[in-house]
């Protein structure tokens, strides 16, 4: 359903004040790719666990730094983590409000589809203008 005339007016007055007010933060919002910050996150992710093994390493030649050995696995198990959770956002797989120990089982039905992004921005407009 597209806008009507006096809703992309508002829209395109919102947009302008938005770029007069702060250039280089709206920009950046609107050429960037979700996709890229999750890149990002991996490839620091990767730096982070060859920084874990080369310190699990470290600590394993050299005699009495066991602790260091310990700092470099635990160095590389948060790496893997967060380069897994980055992985699976960046791929869809995540979704950080359906998991946790209250969620329902996959798979059960009990989570309702919420369409599309367009739609819902649509049904909170309806739902706006019909509480006034």
């Amino acid at each position: 359903m597209p806008l009507s005339e006096h809703e992309q007016r508002l829209l395109d007055q919102i947009e302008q004040a938005l770029y007069a007010e702060d250039p280089k933060w709206a920009n950046t919002v609107r050429i960037s790719d979700p996709r890229s910050h999750y890149k990002r996150r991996l490839i620091k992710a990767s730096v982070g666990f060859a920084l874990g093994i080369v310190l699990l390493m470290v600590g394993v030649v050299i005699p009495n730094m066991i602790p260091l050995s310990v700092g470099g696995f635990v160095v590389m198990l948060a790496a893997c983590l967060w380069g897994l959770s980055s992985w699976k956002r960046m791929n869809g797989f995540g979704d950080p409000g359906s998991s946790g120990p209250g969620a329902p089982p996959p798979g059960k039905g009990a989570r309702k589809s919420r369409g599309s992004f367009m739609e819902r921005m649509e049904e909170r407009w309806r739902r706006r203008h019909d509480e006034r």
